[in-house]
């Protein structure tokens, strides 16, 4: 944390795309480069971000402007390939894909809850898909994995870079797939992310307040990386057009 140094927060538009400006500073990333969105709704709720910080600026707190330095200064160095392969790569241990045999409530659970969304992954993309209750999990076929490889290809490097931040929350593409595509809320998604957890705790009881942290800290990363994607995806040019339609 460190100490509000700031009083205003505006935004501008730049050659570059959208700035950020803290009194009359332009907002940098940890790398020195000018901080610059490619949307103004992005630019919008960056800036309330900041506004929004008290006496201290608790950046944990800041996962948009966090996600923003990500694909800013590209820290891994790392392609668009290679951040479609790393989000990919997730569904070999996809957390939806493996299940239990024992205890029985709970493999029940994993049917009811789990079954539904991979039903509507492989419709939606037309792919197989499946679960395994072995330790090695499903044996994906690889026509799956390159059908997501070319739905993803359609993504900017921005947005990719909040798809993995989501998949990474909810350690499943298959459920960040269906949250980006509207198709389950952010509550869902977490929910459903964290299943077995959920029922050990209506069984045994959970640690008080720890469990409410962690519960919205997770709904709270996933909910902004969901709409940093869609930020990202979305043409503000395309939308201006279309009013002075």
């Amino acid at each position: 944390e460190r100490k509000r140094f700031y009083q205003n927060v505006s935004i501008s538009q730049g050659e570059g795309g959208f700035e950020i400006n803290l009194d009359h500073r332009k907002l940098k990333t940890p790398q020195g480069k000018l901080f610059t969105v490619p949307s103004e709704a992005l630019a919008i709720a960056v800036a309330t971000e900041w506004d929004s910080q008290k006496d201290t600026i608790k950046f944990y707190t800041m996962h948009l402007t966090t996600l923003c330095n990500t694909a800013l200064d590209n820290p891994t160095q790392r392609n668009k390939m290679q951040l479609i392969r790393a989000a990919v790569k997730f569904l070999e241990t996809d957390t939806v894909c493996y299940r239990v045999e024992e205890p029985a409530a709970l493999a029940e659970l994993q049917r009811n809850e789990w079954d539904p969304v991979i039903a509507w992954a492989e419709k939606r993309y037309d792919v197989a898909i499946g679960s395994s209750t072995s330790i090695l999990g499903p044996n994906i076929p690889a026509s799956t994995k390159e059908t997501f490889v070319s739905h993803l290809a359609s993504y900017n490097m921005w947005a990719l870079q909040g798809i993995e931040y989501v998949i990474t929350q909810l350690k499943s593409l298959i459920l960040s797939m269906g949250l980006i595509d509207r198709h389950i809320t952010v509550e869902k998604a977490v929910l459903l992310s964290r299943l077995e957890e959920e029922y050990q705790i209506q069984r045994w009881g959970s640690v008080e307040w720890a469990h409410d942290y962690d519960l919205c800290e997770l709904r709270a990363r996933t909910a902004a990386g969901t709409l940093f994607v869609h930020l990202c995806s979305e043409s503000s040019t395309v939308k201006h057009k279309l009013l002075q339609d």
